[in-house]
């Protein structure tokens, strides 16, 4: 035979808490961490490494590699949507590599000249 327990009384606090719940975080309140900032700094390393090669040996497939490698650290600066702000560099650093792709864009204009001169240059040769 099971023995039954008394029903047990619960107690419920009089008067609600007074304690103030922490409001909840914002998306955007969160530290930026190293990993993103390092994970765009190695694109843009990954840029200037293609661009040197390029610069080095002006092939089309060079030149191709470092303007896809450049326009995707362009699409990493661009200035962040509410929601991603923890996804990007500070607006100084992005400011500042911004106008470091757009000096790539203009190398990578003047390397594309060069190679088609020589291109027309070579046709044009007996």
């Amino acid at each position: 035979m099971q023995g039954t327990q008394p029903p047990r009384t619960v107690f419920l606090p009089k008067h609600a808490s007074r304690k103030r719940l922490p409001e909840p975080a914002n998306l955007s309140d969160f530290k930026m961490t190293n990993y993103v900032v390092d994970e765009i700094n190695a694109y843009a390393a990954i840029r200037d490494i293609a661009l040197a090669e390029a610069e080095k040996e002006p092939t089309s497939l060079n030149l191709e590699r470092a303007r896809l490698a450049n326009d995707f650290v362009e699409d990493c600066v661009k200035p962040a949507r509410p929601p991603y702000g923890a996804q990007h560099l500070p607006e100084t650093d992005a400011a500042r590599e911004r106008g470091n792709c757009q000096g790539v864009n203009v190398r990578l204009s003047l390397l594309r000249a060069h190679l088609d001169a020589l291109a027309r240059e070579h046709a044009s040769a007996p």
